[in-house]
C-alpha cells in the first residue's frame, strides 16, 4: 500500500484498456498509478482467445499474464482496491476508494469495463473459464463440434446463437420469458437452422461437470418440469452492466450506463478520459479495448503537457519514451 496520493495520471481499471494505458503513460514518463480490484477483468474468463494478434490461440488467463508482465516491466504501480467515488477537485480529480483512502490526480482515465449479469446458479462460478463463458465472439470457435447452450433471448443471445450454429452440431437457446426479445430478423435465422432448439419460459437451474462443463439442468417456470441437457459450453448472454456507479453523479451517461467519448477517448469533462468496454464505443473486444487505452493515455499526455508545470506532480524516471 503506497503512501503517495498525488499523481499526474490515475487509471481506473486493469483490464486490457487500463493496462495498455499504463504502459503508454510510463513510456511518456508520466507519474501514473493504476487502481483496480483485479488484474485482467473479463479477459480472464475467456477459455480460448483466437483473435488477438500475435497468438493463434491463448487462454484469457495467459494473455492477462502477458499483459501484467509488460506492465511490471515498466514499474507501473497498482493499488488493488475498489473505487467508491470519482469527483472533481481544485486541480483535477479526487478518487475515494472503498478501503477509506483518497487519491488526487490531474488527469484520469476510466477503464473499469463492464461486468456480465450472472445467472447466479450453482456451478456458474465454479465453471467460469471451464465451459461457462460470457463472450461468443471470444470463445465460440473453441467449442466447434460440441453441443452448447446459450442463455438469453435478446439480441446478444441470438447473435451468439447465429455464430455457434455454424460450428456446433446442436445449440440450445434458453430464455426465461415466454417469447424471445431479439429482433425478428435474427430470430428467423435461428428458427431456420436445423440445429437450434429454442426453449422459452425456462431458466437454468444448475450447471454440472467434472473438470469442465458436462451438462445443465433447466426448469420450466410454470410447470416446474426439469430437463437435463448434455452440453460442453454455456454461453451466458443476459446482459452487461457498465462499472460506472462511482461516476454517475459526475458525468452524463448514455441510456445503457456507458460513458460517451469522442474519437480521442475524451469525455465531456476536460482531463477525464475513458477507454474500453465502459464507454459507448461499439464492439466490445479485447483488441479494441487495448487500442482505446493507448489513445486515452496519449490524450492524457497531450493534456498534461499543456498544463502549468507548477500544478503537475513530480515526474519519475522511466525506462523508455
Amino acid at each position: 500500500m503506497a503512501d503517495k496520493t498525488n499523481y499526474d495520471l490515475i487509471i481506473l481499471g486493469a483490464g486490457p484498456a487500463g493496462m495498455t494505458a499504463g504502459v503508454y503513460a510510463a513510456r511518456k514518463q508520466i507519474e501514473v498509478l493504476v487502481i483496480s480490484e483485479n488484474i485482467g477483468g473479463q479477459t480472464t474468463w475467456s477459455s480460448g482467445i483466437e483473435n488477438y494478434m500475435g497468438y493463434t490461440c491463448i487462454t484469457g488467463v495467459d494473455l492477462v499474464r502477458k499483459f501484467e508482465e509488460h506492465v511490471n516491466a515498466f514499474n507501473v504501480p497498482i493499488e488493488f482496491t475498489r473505487v467508491a467515488k470519482l469527483s472533481q477537485a481544485r486541480h483535477g480529480f479526487r478518487i475515494d476508494t472503498e478501503d477509506g483512502r483518497t487519491f488526487y490526480s490531474r488527469v484520469v482515465v476510466v477503464a473499469t469495463g463492464k461486468s456480465p449479469r450472472l445467472l447466479d446458479v450453482p456451478g456458474e462460478k465454479e465453471f467460469t473459464g471451464r465451459g461457462v463463458t460470457y463472450c461468443a465472439t471470444c470463445d465460440g470457435p473453441v467449442f466447434a463440434g460440441m453441443e452448447v447452450a446459450v442463455v438469453g433471448g435478446g439480441n446478444s443471445g441470438l447473435d451468439a446463437v447465429i455464430q455457434l450454429m455454424k460450428i456446433c452440431p446442436k445449440v440450445y437457446l434458453i430464455e426465461f420469458a415466454d417469447k424471445l426479445r431479439a429482433d425478428e430478423v435474427v430470430q428467423e435465422q435461428a428458427r431456420a437452422a436445423g440445429n437450434v432448439e429454442i426453449i422459452t419460459g425456462t431458466a437454468v437451474q444448475e450447471i454440472h461437470g467434472g473438470d469442465m462443463v458436462e451438462a445443465i439442468t433447466i426448469r420450466h417456470a410454470k410447470t416446474g418440469e426439469t430437463r437435463k441437457l448434455d452440453v460442453k459450453g454455456v454461453f451466458v448472454e443476459v446482459g452487461m452492466v457498465p462499472s460506472t456507479d462511482y461516476i454517475k453523479d459526475l458525468l452524463t451517461l448514455n441510456k445503457y450506463g456507458e460513458i460517451p467519448v469522442d474519437c480521442a477517448a475524451r469525455t465531456e469533462l476536460p482531463g477525464l478520459y475513458a477507454a474500453g468496454d465502459v464507454t459507448d464505443v461499439p464492439e466490445k473486444q479485447i483488441i479494441i479495448a487495448a487500442g482505446d487505452g493507448a489513445k486515452a493515455a496519449l490524450g492524457a499526455y497531450s493534456y498534461l503537457i499543456r498544463l502549468p508545470k507548477s500544478s503537475r506532480a513530480r515526474k519519475r524516471p522511466s525506462r523508455a519514451i
